[in-house]
């Protein structure tokens, strides 16, 4: 897990964060073993903003990868000397995607790692079979 805390490390620079200056890396995997990078996008207006999870999660569909091939997200915030989870809003996007027993892989600056699964992160999601 070292080389992959580096891989976040250096993917964590391509972050465009001017306004928080609180860089975010993602790299997601599919279970033929693809990888998908994102990082935090932000915008003057804020609500244009988009974190890495969402950022990576729409690279891998806008590359054809559909839903229930992903297995896992690797996530770095900023230099955080503590596990930066993911926001409400990315918990609900990545839950449409995953299924339950997704693992969230999150790295803190010092190299510890905290692996969570989605049904942990979000336990109560709301899905299209609340729709119907």
């Amino acid at each position: 897990m070292q080389n992959r805390l580096q891989q976040l490390r250096d993917l964590q620079k391509s972050a465009y964060c001017p306004y928080s200056n609180f860089q975010v890396a993602a790299i997601l995997v599919c279970e033929n073993g693809e990888e998908f990078k994102g990082v935090n996008v932000e915008n003057a207006s804020y609500g244009g903003t988009i974190c890495a999870e969402r950022s990576a999660f729409v690279s891998a569909i806008s590359q054809g990868q559909s839903d229930n091939k992903f297995t896992e997200i690797h996530l770095i915030a900023a230099d955080a000397k503590d596990f930066v989870m993911p926001c409400g809003l990315c918990r609900q996007f990545m839950s449409e995607f995953v299924s339950a027993d997704f693992k969230v892989y999150v790295y803190h600056a010092d190299g510890g790692i905290k692996t969570v699964t989605m049904e942990e992160l979000l336990p109560y999601s709301f899905s299209a079979s609340d729709l119907g």
